[in-house]
């Protein structure tokens, strides 16, 4: 491709308002334009990169077996309420009428589609397994679209279907997907790790999340070097603290005296809402106080209030709250917690309570300070002893450096991005959608299903987040625009422009995928544009072109070498690993 006719807008500023690497450089490099909020027109060189990422995808996909297809976008409402998540789903589902008044749904994702394709075209055990797949537009109406291409309302996505005859069976297909997509990362040089995962509206008992290792990550997740232990922190269960709850006295900083947090004792704190502020008065670490957070559980038309209780140094994973509750939830307001218990925010403690108690697991020993139901002050010698009615569970969100639940080694933590998920559904949608198979004895069996996703934009996004340097993106090579840049310095010089023509001739001869800046631009422009775009490899046609020699850039190290002409297309091989 010629740059000279290539739509290329790069651009020096970064976009207003991005934060995101991969954000930033999309938009400078001209991969990417944002028609609307969450909504993107890819470019040229954009839109190579996605079908070079669907490629591999296809590749591994076509090598486990799996049948590709297509199906819709506009999906009839039926569908979605024979399988229940028409009501379940909210304002993320797009839905509309269509002329005749019908409801109409635009699909975020296919479980229900090829649940009814199955439920038609698969009758006998005989036909068991099957592995389905298609690379799709799928739509979501994101209430916060942001960080570029990683959270949109419109996006490309591989999904695939496993149809089994038994939950055995589906282990064989869960794992062949698995071995695809260590391969298909690999492949794109993205480092993804798979994570234990929440099935969320997808449903079924087993998730799994395949994680990319970026700074600027949406999510966050704790690891085992040690016994390989993964999850989101949302999930993530930390193993027992090794130090027993605070229960000695300590020197009390603030207050000037000592504090005994076996004894029940009610203390003044004036001023001191926030654990931060109670802990700099009372002069105790975080972890000696109990916080009480009053919220709404939204499972009726007025909803009702539940009093949770976390450690003063722990964060509550919102997802296992849900679950615990079984419904959604908010923070109380003011007016609410004064209303439920007799006090406003800030002084709130589950002594006494009448609410309905939810306490984290690690609360079942210790005492602690904790709000004492009354302004400005704080009640020490608080244990969960005197709230019969709390109800244990697992509610804190873990963190780097809390115990491995598997081998007690330390946890570490990193921010990444979701590249990709897999599920086991089960027959979560061939029971109620009658997707069903007659088994070896002639009885009728729901087929046992598995769902596996991977968003192709989210990998092109992660690729950048980790490579890129401060003149722009380092492709990998699998999955660059362009395999090599080829830069002609000076256009109007006849011999250089003699040279390069012959090697754009012969390079694509070759089978390689160059773009050829042959703009009548400065040097310096050209070669800003090259690092920006980030193709593994530049060649520099200039001042020893009547030699015939030309320079070599490796754009991932810098490196950077005089190389005849005659030997060009061996260096090249060796730098993008054709070997």
């Amino acid at each position: 491709m010629r740059a000279s006719q290539l739509l290329l807008p790069t651009v020096k500023e970064d976009p207003a308002g991005a934060e995101a690497i991969s954000h930033k450089l999309m938009v400078r490099a001209g991969l990417v334009r944002q028609l609307a909020a969450g909504i993107y027109v890819y470019l040229p060189a954009g839109w190579r990169v996605m079908q070079k990422i669907a490629a591999i995808i296809r590749g591994e996909m076509d090598g486990i077996g799996c049948q590709e297809m297509l199906m819709p976008v506009i999906n009839p409402a039926e569908i979605w309420q024979q399988s229940g998540r028409w009501d379940a789903i909210g304002g993320e589902l797009f839905r509309f009428k269509d002329r005749k008044g019908a409801d109409m749904a635009l699909a975020m994702t296919h479980e229900e589609v090829i649940t009814w394709l199955a439920a038609r075209e698969v009758h006998s055990y005989k036909q068991l397994p099957q592995l389905w797949y298609h690379i799709q537009t799928k739509e979501r109406d994101e209430a916060r679209p942001k960080s570029g291409v990683l959270r949109t309302r419109e996006f490309i996505m591989k999904d695939s279907y496993s149809l089994d005859v038994s939950y055995e069976a589906l282990q064989e297909s869960y794992a062949k997907h698995i071995a695809a997509y260590d391969r298909i990362y690999a492949r794109c040089g993205v480092e993804a790790m798979m994570v234990e995962g929440d099935s969320g509206m997808m449903g079924g008992s087993v998730s799994h999340e395949y994680m990319a290792y970026a700074d600027a990550g949406e999510d966050e997740i704790v690891f085992c070097r040690a016994c390989g232990y993964a999850a989101n922190v949302e999930m993530a269960v930390a193993g027992a603290d090794r130090e027993p709850p605070q229960s000695e006295s300590q020197a009390a900083a603030g207050a000037g005296a000592a504090v005994d947090l076996t004894v029940d004792e009610v203390r003044s704190t004036p001023g001191a809402k926030t654990i931060d502020q109670v802990v700099e008065f009372l002069g105790l670490p975080a972890r000696a106080f109990m916080k009480a957070l009053v919220v709404t559980v939204e499972d009726g038309a007025e909803g009702r209030q539940v009093m949770v209780l976390l450690r003063g140094d722990h964060e509550l994973s919102e997802l296992k709250l849900r679950k615990a509750l079984g419904a959604e939830f908010r923070l109380a307001t003011a007016d609410e917690v004064l209303a439920a218990q007799g006090i406003a925010p800030g002084y709130v403690g589950p002594e006494p309570t009448t609410l309905p108690v939810y306490a984290d697991e690690v609360l079942r020993r210790g005492h602690y300070v904790a709000g004492a139901n009354k302004a400005d002050h704080h009640r020490t010698g608080v244990s969960l002893a005197m709230v019969p009615q709390a109800t244990f569970c697992d509610l804190r969100k873990a963190r780097a450096g809390d115990p491995c639940p598997q081998c007690a080694a330390d946890l570490d933590g990193a921010r990444v991005i979701e590249v990709g998920n897999i599920f086991q559904l089960g027959t979560k949608y061939s029971e109620p959608m009658g997707a069903t198979f007659l088994d070896v004895d002639g009885k009728e069996q729901p087929i046992v299903m598995g769902s596996y996703g991977i968003g192709l934009a989210r990998i092109a996004a992660a690729a950048i987040e980790q490579h890129h340097d401060g003149n722009g993106i380092v492709w990998p090579p699998s999955i660059a625009p362009f395999e090599a840049h080829l830069v002609l310095v000076r256009a109007s010089d006849e011999v250089q422009a003699a040279l390069a023509e012959q090697l754009y001739a012969e390079l694509a001869a070759a089978g390689l995928d160059v773009l050829f800046d042959d703009r009548d631009m400065s040097p310096g422009i050209k070669f800003k544009d090259a690092d920006l775009l980030g193709c593994p490899a530049q060649i520099v046609v200039g001042k020893r072109a009547p030699e015939g020699v030309v320079e070599l850039k490796d754009r991932a190290s810098g490196e950077r070498r005089d190389v005849p002409v005659a030997e060009l297309a061996l260096a090249l091989g060796e730098l993008l690993g054709r070997g």
